[in-house]
C-alpha cells in the first residue's frame, strides 16, 4: 500500500532502496539518537530492508520528485510495538536523512500515518517515544499532536546495548478528531 501527502510517497521497502538506505543511515546523526546502530555497507543496509523494514505498516519516506527512499516511517500494532500494548493500540517510529532535516517532511508523513492508523486501521491510541537529548523528534511529536505521558528511565536499549532515557507521548484517537 502507498500513501501520499503534498511532498511525499510513503511506500513499501524494497531491496532496490539499499543504497540509499545506506547513503542516509550510515550517518551516525540519524541512527543512534534512533537507538539503533549507524549502518555499515549497501549489504548491511540491504540486510535490513530484508529483515526489518520490509514488514507490514513500515513505509519508505520518498520525495514525489524521485521516490528514492530518505528516511523511514511506521506503525508497530500491538505486540510488535516495544511498549507492550493491546491490538487495538500502535507505536509510531521515524527518521529521515539529514539532508532532509528541518524541512518539515517527518511531521508531513507522520500526520499522514496517523490518519491511516485511525481511520484506515481504526486503532484507539497512538504512541511514540524519543530518547533525552533528541529535541528535533519531541517537537515532531508536538506538532503531530502527541502528549506527553511518562518517562522510562534509566532502561537497557538493546539495539545500542546502552541505558537510556525515554520519554513517551499519547495521541487518542478522541484527541486527534478534536484538534482536526
Amino acid at each position: 500500500m502507498n500513501m501520499e501527502t503534498e511532498r511525499l510517497i510513503l511506500r513499501p521497502w524494497c531491496e532496490d532502496d539499499a543504497e540509499s538506505l545506506f547513503a542516509f543511515a550510515k550517518n551516525p546523526a540519524v541512527g543512534p539518537i534512533a537507538g539503533w546502530p549507524s549502518h555499515t555497507s549497501v549489504e548491511n543496509s540491504r540486510e535490513i530492508i530484508r529483515n526489518v523494514l520490509a514488514v507490514n505498516e513500515t513505509y519508505a519516506v520518498c520525495l514525489k520528485t524521485d521516490n528514492k527512499a530518505i528516511g523511514s516511517i511506521g506503525l508497530m500494532i500491538g505486540t510488535q510495538s516495544n511498549l507492550d500494548l493491546p491490538e487495538t493500540e500502535g507505536e509510531v517510529g521515524y527518521w529521515i536523512g539529514v539532508p532532509f532535516w528541518g524541512m518539515g517532511l517527518i511531521p508531513e508523513a507522520t500526520k499522514e500515518l496517523i490518519r491511516h492508523a485511525f481511520v484506515d486501521l481504526n486503532l484507539e491510541t497512538l504512541w511514540c517515544g524519543y530518547f533525552e537529548g533528541n529535541a528535533i523528534s519531541k517537537r515532531v511529536q508536538e506538532n503531530c499532536g502527541f502528549v506527553y505521558h511518562h518517562t522510562n528511565k534509566d532502561i537497557y536499549w538493546k539495539m545500542m546495548d546502552d541505558i537510556r532515557t525515554e520519554h513517551i507521548t499519547r495521541l487518542t484517537r478522541k484527541e486527534w478528531e478534536q484538534k482536526r
